[in-house]
């Protein structure tokens, strides 16, 4: 059998360009350019942050009385609590992503929650390999939390990361490969790789040899969406067409909570092809038929030119735009928890 269009001799590609990491020069141009404008300008207001519902989060981490919700902790790590488990996407703890403690991006923000005061997590999904996604102090933690080790899936080829890192318990599926979650009492969590257009490496001679995608993680209270980094493409039309036979108007609609990137977008010549700016976030939320979205990845690390604080002014006004009701694409502060209604 011949493989996916997506698959390479040396490893992955996108679906619908075929991408080409920046050169040097491209990011000495932008460095400089940055660097002569005085960009990125400091934020005009501090980074909204909450205490988070410790009591209600550790209440509600399993069960047949949990409720469905999210809670941002910061950049895209988002603790989501919905078919009888708690889950968490790409969780970032440390004070830098970076391969070294003293050097590379630097958190604005703490998390909202320290790893030692999480409930027990069940399952981590992670989208990519690039360090202000897959941290390995944080992963190790979850590996070894009290109750056991959470379950890692991640996309081809990034199983054998955590392995040698001693962390057995990981699936990695290719894009549209699901990986059913049995819960005790409950239905199975399904949950599935899709796909995104970025690319993934973690030093400079391991470009695109391990995949990247989002994640449709379905179950019978809630269908949730994380997108992980991604530039904006037809894949996501692709995603709801996918699913239209699990997201019927018989089977509850579309998804009831989407997590989109909102940040790290300029300047547009660099990164249109791999992050997405605010106006192509609703686009995705229109695309892929979002009840609802929480705008992610953004007021954390300072990965770009845009002010920290931008992303959700931005997003103010493109609902205005393009009228759409703000509780239907929405932000949180950092620690914030939005509850969610069942799934019809």
């Amino acid at each position: 059998m011949s493989a996916p269009r997506h698959h390479r001799a040396r490893g992955f590609q996108n679906n619908y360009i075929e991408f080409e990491p920046r050169s040097l020069a491209d990011v000495l141009r932008w460095r400089v350019a940055a660097a002569r404008e005085g960009l990125p300008r400091p934020p005009s207001a501090p980074i909204p942050q909450l205490p988070p519902s410790l009591d209600f989060l550790r209440a509600n981490a399993s069960g047949p009385g949990q409720q469905a919700a999210v809670t941002w902790i910061g950049h895209a790590t988002v603790l989501a609590q919905f078919g009888g488990i708690s889950l968490l996407t790409d969780p970032v703890f440390s004070e830098r992503c970076s391969p070294f403690s003293f050097a590379g991006p630097k958190r604005h923000q703490s998390p909202a929650i320290a790893l030692a005061d999480l409930p027990h997590i069940d399952l981590v999904v992670v989208s990519h390999n690039h360090y202000d996604h897959l941290d390995r102090p944080s992963v190790e933690a979850l590996g070894r939390q009290p109750g056991g080790s959470a379950l890692f899936v991640v996309p081809l080829g990034l199983a054998a990361w955590f392995r040698d890192l001693g962390l057995d318990n990981v699936v990695e599926l290719d894009w549209w490969q699901s990986h059913p979650l049995a819960v005790p009492g409950r239905a199975d969590v399904d949950v599935m790789l899709v796909p995104a257009q970025h690319w993934s490496a973690r030093g400079v001679r391991d470009r695109m040899r391990t995949l990247w995608g989002g994640f449709a993680v379905l179950a019978p209270d809630c269908h949730l969406f994380f997108a992980g980094d991604t530039g904006y493409s037809r894949d996501f039309a692709d995603i709801r067409q996918r699913l239209a036979a699990r997201q019927g108007a018989a089977q509850g609609g579309g998804f009831d909570i989407a997590l989109l990137p909102i940040g790290a977008y300029a300047p547009r010549w660099f990164m249109a092809t791999q992050h997405i700016d605010v106006a192509e976030a609703v686009k995705i939320h229109l695309d892929i038929g979002a009840k609802r979205s929480l705008g992610i990845h953004w007021g954390t690390f300072e990965l770009t030119d845009e002010p920290l604080d931008e992303p959700p002014q931005k997003l103010a006004e493109e609902r205005g735009a393009q009228r759409i009701d703000e509780d239907a694409f929405f932000t949180v502060a950092i620690g914030g928890t939005r509850r969610l209604p069942p799934r019809p």
